[in-house]
């Protein structure tokens, strides 16, 4: 599959690349991680003000229509640079969430602040032992006034230590694995009784460990329908990181590419060994494939084609095990210096690591997508 862009799209790639040439090399991304934050505010008002934030947005939301294409056009640009920023879990999740979910007033209180660059936002969905299933949830609310009042623990929230606002779900009704009853709540992150323990991610990126003691949330969306809601957040997400670990493939195959052609061993350059040459046509092919499949996913997220689940475990299993293939090659064919800080290669395989854990391993989407299959 090759997708032809619009003349806006090709416009938006172009923008997106320039931007990261010139601000986001890779010794440029090292001292933004190794900061106290964690990640560069400028970049985000910089990203704000090219317009990035708004372009999955609809019209309607106060954004410029670009959905799921546009996500996938930034999205592996970003992969191709290893941006820390948390585009996927501001503007992708906890935005589609918003506009998805949320009443009027919410939409307007909280979106135009996402597209201005002014507030970030996390999802804390994940508690220990739901292993990616996204009704597994034991931490509870409870109505009082015209709020409600959480309980409970989630773990592994990403991007939750920068975050402004959380988007939490918990248990209005119903018992741990029960499809209904789990509702979704707007939370201050800096809300009374909200302890947050951050910690660093293998990848250089920030999360955080999540204990509600009584805290006060905003109900989002109708109670007990929050399942439903985070399934397409879900099926967004994945698309997302689908765009950004095609792109980090993208720039690992490049790399070991011209490491072969200068690294040289018994006199000659190691690309001239025919078995090595095999495994970057392996490496290339796995590429292509992924770009192919994650071309089509994005497509099938914009025309919310029926059956797009299945489709989405198909692609984040395929696209994860390629990822993993090719980052395992890459690190090998440059010897000792891909395991090393210096080297870029090391923190693609860390960021392929990761991407292929988010929202569900590989493993867990080739079962969810028999099961799907059988279904179907």
């Amino acid at each position: 599959m090759d997708i032809q862009f619009t003349e806006e799209q090709e416009l938006l790639r172009s923008s997106v690349q320039r931007l990261l040439r010139d601000r986001y090399d890779f010794d440029a991304r090292r001292k933004i991680v190794a900061s106290e934050d964690g990640f560069s505010r400028k970049h985000w008002a910089e990203f704000a003000e090219l317009g990035l934030l708004a372009a999955p947005f609809s019209e309607a939301a106060g954004g410029l229509g670009g959905g799921p294409l546009s996500t996938m056009i930034i999205m592996q640009e970003f992969g191709r640079r290893l941006v820390v920023e948390p585009f996927v879990e501001t503007v992708v999740v906890a935005g589609g969430l918003l506009e998805q979910a949320g009443s009027d007033a919410q939409q307007q209180a909280y979106i135009a602040d996402i597209i201005a660059g002014t507030k970030l936002w996390a999802l804390a969905w994940t508690e220990r032992g739901s292993r990616f299933d996204l009704a597994t949830v034991t931490t509870a609310a409870r109505r009082e006034g015209n709020d409600y009042v959480l309980t409970g623990e989630k773990t592994a929230v990403m991007a939750a230590p920068w975050a402004d606002h959380l988007i939490v779900s918990a248990r209005t009704s119903g018992h741990r694995h029960d499809r209904g009853g789990v509702s979704l709540f707007v939370v201050d992150r800096r809300a009374a009784n909200l302890d947050l323990q951050s910690f660093r991610t293998i990848d250089g990126r920030r999360a955080a460990e999540i204990s509600l003691r009584g805290v006060r949330g905003e109900l989002l969306g109708g109670e007990g329908e929050g399942v439903a809601a985070l399934e397409a957040c879900r099926n967004r997400a994945i698309g997302a990181l689908c765009a950004e670990a095609v792109g980090a493939i993208g720039e690992l195959n490049d790399a070991t590419l011209d490491y072969s052609k200068t690294r040289k061993q018994f006199g000659v350059t190691i690309g001239s060994f025919q078995v090595l040459q095999h495994r970057m046509v392996d490496m290339f092919i796995a590429h292509q494939e992924a770009l192919s499949l994650m071309q089509h996913l994005s497509l099938s997220l914009s025309d919310d084609e029926a059956g797009i689940s299945r489709l989405v475990s198909g692609a984040k299993s395929k696209i994860g095990y390629a990822g993993k293939f090719v980052a395992d090659q890459a690190v090998q064919l440059h010897g000792g210096m891909g395991m090393t800080d210096e080297l870029n290669v090391g923190h693609y395989f860390k960021r392929i690591s990761s991407i292929n854990i988010q929202f569900g391993d590989p493993a867990y989407h080739v079962l969810r997508f028999a099961q799907l299959d059988a279904v179907a």
